[in-house]
């Protein structure tokens, strides 16, 4: 072969040695990779690092006297006016027309004990009345026949046609007669008196309410003996319990540190464990006038303004003092926010809320005020997050980051 021919051949590369354009190439790739990175990441965190920091809240339901209440307190309800209702005489229980939670009148009979033998000393009572009455009526009539008699024999003897002893003796007979009833008077008095205590020694065997109210607590069952003050062995003492549901407070303990923020007739929100879905309107009734030494309490009884026919003896209950009254309308909850999440932009309201890393601008219709609250009666639900003290910087679909109050 010549010389000439061997200058026309083609150098190969080494074997596992990539050609330098292609390394140039893949250099040049990895370069445009990064600077693409950095303008992402500059894209997604640059901003969020420049984003303003706000604080935010919750729109919550709230309870307006919460705004007002200047002391929270718990109790119980306690009827006013309660009994131990019992008999007044010893005796076994033969009726009981009664048990727990009955709603008696005053004067209905709850239970009565064995009482034939009363029964039968009223019935002689009553025949002795009777008597007394007809030996009444008999002695009237002797005293008209005896006052007849009288005239008759004045006429005569003054025309002396009869002796003088005769008329004597229709005098002496008139004053009898007259005698005789003033005494047949006295027996019916007398008999009705037997009468009356017969028939109180009856009404003891019967045990009625004293007023109107609700039987809390039964002891005794028929057949049982019944005794005042439980002097017998093995007696009841007391038959049933009542409670005026009328009369029913809450009673709770007031530190005696917190005693000036309490006074009579201040208003108050009674809200029961047992009616969660509703509050009652209340008002201090009574400030006990002793403390508690072993507490450090004073017991202060709040009265109901407005009842329900659940409000029974012995719940518990919470009282909140208010600083001022509300109207009923006010015991209803409400969504509220702090008015510092509000703003004013082109005579309308708006509060911005935070979705995610962005707030959103949305118009709301505040409602009633309560110092530093204000009901929110559209545009918010509850839960939301709203920014507090929005910077006037921030504007509809900024980025911020967020810190909770």
């Amino acid at each position: 072969m010549s010389p000439d021919l061997d200058k026309l051949r083609i150098p190969r590369p080494e074997a596992g040695r990539p050609p330098a354009a292609s390394s140039r190439t893949r250099i040049i790739i990895i370069f445009l990779g990064l600077i693409l990175l950095g303008l992402a990441g500059l894209y997604l965190w640059g901003p969020l690092q420049a984003a303003p920091e706000v604080t935010s809240t919750v729109a919550a339901r709230l309870y307006p006297a919460q705004a007002y209440t200047v002391l929270n307190a718990s109790g119980y309800v306690v009827a006013q006016r309660k009994a131990a209702v019992s008999s007044k005489s010893t005796g076994r229980l033969v009726y009981l027309g009664v048990e727990e939670g009955s709603r008696v009148k005053k004067g209905q009979v709850l239970a009565s004990l064995e009482n034939e033998d009363l029964i039968a000393s009223r019935d002689q009572a009553i025949a002795q009345v009777k008597q007394a009455e007809a030996d009444l009526g008999a002695a009237q009539a002797e005293v008209v026949d005896a006052r007849l008699q009288y005239q008759r024999y004045k006429t005569l003897v003054a025309q002396d046609l009869v002796p003088k002893q005769d008329f004597d003796t229709a005098v002496a007979r008139d004053a009898k007669a007259q005698a005789g009833v003033a005494a047949a008077q006295a027996r019916i008095r007398v008999a009705q008196a037997g009468l009356a205590n017969t028939q109180a020694a009856l009404e003891y065997t019967y045990i009625r309410g004293p007023f109107d109210g609700v039987v809390t607590t039964k002891y005794a069952e028929v057949g049982e003996v019944v005794a005042p003050f439980g002097a017998a062995a093995n007696a009841r003492a007391a038959v049933v319990t009542m409670a005026d549901l009328n009369s029913l407070m809450v009673e709770v303990d007031v530190a005696e540190s917190n005693l000036d923020k309490v006074r009579l007739g201040q208003p108050g929100e009674i809200s029961l464990d047992a009616i969660p879905d509703r509050r009652f309107a209340g008002e201090v009734h009574m400030i006990v006038p002793t403390a508690d030494r072993t507490k450090a309490t004073v017991l202060t009884k709040v009265k109901f303004l407005d009842t329900d026919g659940r409000i029974l003896p012995e719940m518990s209950a919470k009282v909140a003092f208010l600083s001022q009254p509300l109207d009923p309308e006010a015991r209803q909850s409400r969504l509220i926010i702090p008015k510092r999440a509000l703003i004013t932009r082109d005579a309308r309201t708006y509060s911005f809320l935070v979705t995610g890393n962005r707030v959103k601008l949305v118009p709301v219709t505040p409602g009633l005020t309560m110092n530093d609250l204000v009901e929110v009666k559209s545009g918010l639900k509850e839960g939301d997050r709203v920014v507090l003290n929005p910077p006037a910087s921030l504007k509809d679909g900024s980025r911020v980051k967020v810190k909770e109050s």
